[in-house]
């Protein structure tokens, strides 16, 4: 198939219809998948990610970007595990308890998911249980806390205590993020990384996964 650049100028573009539609007729074409997700629509992403960090685009851009880049793994992720391909990471992520916010999460969880991690959602006002019963069931490399209220800062700290408690925090790396979020504030609460927007999330992931 001709013209596969097509499909990294949708994702750039945020244009879910073409970006669709180019990965179905390359799907059709006979396209390896994994092809399409690693050298057209994870270096679209990487863009706008970077974009995104140097202020020449915002938070909607981003968002329909990240959706364009969802309708194509929708369609490529069941060849992915028919081929085999192994994800690079396992991760847990969820809003913690008492946000109900879940952009800043679906964003992040879009973009993990583009950059090859396989993602297990806890949903919002997810409390310490959720993200234990997770690690224990799904065995995650990465556990990812999302927060956008002040007020619920604490429950982070009290996860992550949870966790210590319930002897699974020496299995995980735990990042957070959300707009209240500070490097300071994650070294305080013992979290392994922290990150201020998607696209640096998947490089601290993948940090963390000893891939970058």
């Amino acid at each position: 198939m001709e013209d596969l650049e097509r499909l990294y100028d949708a994702v750039l573009a945020g244009n879910a219809k073409a970006a669709v539609a180019v990965t179905k007729e390359a799907v059709e074409a006979g396209v390896d998948p994994q092809v399409l997700l690693d050298e057209y629509m994870i270096p679209a992403m990487d863009e706008v990610g970077r974009r995104f960090e140097a202020n020449e685009c915002f938070v909607p851009e981003l968002l329909i970007s990240a959706r364009a880049m969802k309708g194509s793994v929708e369609i490529i992720r069941p060849l992915l595990s028919t081929a085999g391909a192994e994800p690079v990471g396992r991760v847990v992520i969820g809003t913690v308890q008492g946000d109900l916010h879940d952009i800043g999460k679906n964003l992040v969880a879009i973009m993990l998911e583009g950059g090859g991690f396989e993602i297990i959602d806890v949903g919002v006002d997810a409390n310490a249980d959720k993200f234990i019963d997770a690690i224990n069931a799904k065995k995650p490399h990465i556990v990812a806390l999302s927060a956008l209220l002040t007020t619920t800062l604490p429950s982070m700290k009290n996860i992550i205590d949870r966790l210590s408690q319930a002897g699974v925090r020496s299995q995980v790396k735990v990042i957070i993020g959300g707009a209240p979020v500070t490097q300071d504030f994650a070294d305080e609460i013992g979290a392994d990384g922290y990150s201020d927007n998607a696209g640096a999330a998947v490089t601290l992931a993948r940090r963390l996964m000893g891939l970058n």
